[in-house]
């Protein structure tokens, strides 16, 4: 008597496995579980379930709350832009970019350049949208490593540099600092060494995935920005670029409990900056030797409640669209 041999498809596991990053992207873009199996279907032809997907997902660590649950599939894609258009406007902005919110979403939506704008304010912006994209498709991540950092530093910088002293993509090489005033006199104030800068990441990164796995709560979110946003900004670890890395980088845990992303907004830049120089001031350099990474909590509650202020312009934006477009059952 032959035997029949009957052949099986790859369990969904192994057909999803080499799309793992496109299904990571898709779900930060916002895409629903039915339109993360439309699309890989129309991409490669994968005949998976809706709740293959979802497993896939949820084994991969793929699935998790989001701000954009509960809207329309459509608003859902407009809003995303329209936050990424406006944390990119402000935050580039912050670091000196002359292009207004309106000159943003022109160059980020049809590619347009703006009379009379330097090149370098267009590439910026570009770059730092590709930032926020990138921090998106962290978000399934279980753990951020010093590689992450040096890619979102690529990203966001943008060309490679010719300059061994300055490198992009790596920590510093060379010791920097800011300018202040205080009692009207003018004062340098020192980040940590270049030499020091390694071992303090490392730190930094430590508690920054603590915070991953930790943050549930808008109180708890809140409180995880703040201290990766100034801890980081204390170590200063890339010769350029720390501003923006800080403000992208710091909503990381944000994003993972499920909430929209806090802007700073530009007009607040002078309050921004004079909260982290006064705080630093404060607490002084850090190094191996005084290496508590936040110290003297209390001198933040300024700026915690700055913070706090700030998130709900984006909290207001995603709460406005959940009513107006919510997401059909």
């Amino acid at each position: 008597m032959r035997c029949k041999i009957v052949t099986r498809g790859k369990p969904f596991q192994s057909k999803l496995a080499p799309y793992e990053a496109e299904i990571k992207e898709l779900k930060a873009s916002g895409a629903s579980i039915r339109a993360i199996t439309a699309e890989m279907a129309s991409r490669h032809g994968l005949a998976v379930s809706h709740n293959a997907v979802a497993s896939f997902m949820k084994t991969h660590g793929l699935s998790h709350k989001s701000f954009l649950d509960g809207i329309s599939q459509t608003r859902k894609y407009e809003l995303f832009k329209q936050l990424r258009a406006i944390w990119t406007y402000d935050s580039t902005s912050i670091e000196g970019n002359t292009l207004t919110l309106g000159d943003t979403m022109a160059v980020l939506e049809y590619g347009l350049t703006v009379k009379g704008k330097p090149l370098k304010d267009h590439q910026d912006v570009v770059s730092h949208a590709k930032g926020v994209d990138f921090v998106q498709s962290l978000i399934g991540k279980r753990k951020i490593t010093v590689d992450d950092l040096f890619t979102l530093h690529r990203i966001v910088v943008g060309e490679a540099s010719h300059d061994i002293y300055r490198p992009v993509g790596a920590w510093k090489r060379e010791d920097n600092g800011t300018y202040g005033a205080e009692n009207g006199k003018s004062i340098y104030m020192p980040y940590a060494t270049a030499d020091d800068t390694p071992k303090l990441m490392d730190a930094w990164l430590k508690e920054f995935n603590k915070a991953l796995k930790s943050v549930k709560t808008q109180e708890a979110a809140l409180e995880a920005y703040v201290f990766a946003h100034v801890a980081f900004v204390r170590i200063h670890p890339f010769f350029d670029g720390n501003g923006r890395l800080a403000r992208l980088l710091a909503n990381i845990p944000v994003l993972v409990a499920g909430f929209p992303p806090i802007v700073v907004p530009s007009e607040a830049r002078c309050d921004y900056i004079r909260e982290l120089w006064e705080y630093q001031r404060s607490v002084g350099v850090i190094s191996l030797v005084n290496c508590d990474l936040l110290p003297e909590l209390s001198r933040l509650d300024n700026l915690r409640s700055l913070v706090k202020d700030w998130w709900q312009a984006t909290l207001d934006l995603v709460d406005e669209a959940k009513v107006t477009s919510p997401q059909r059952q």
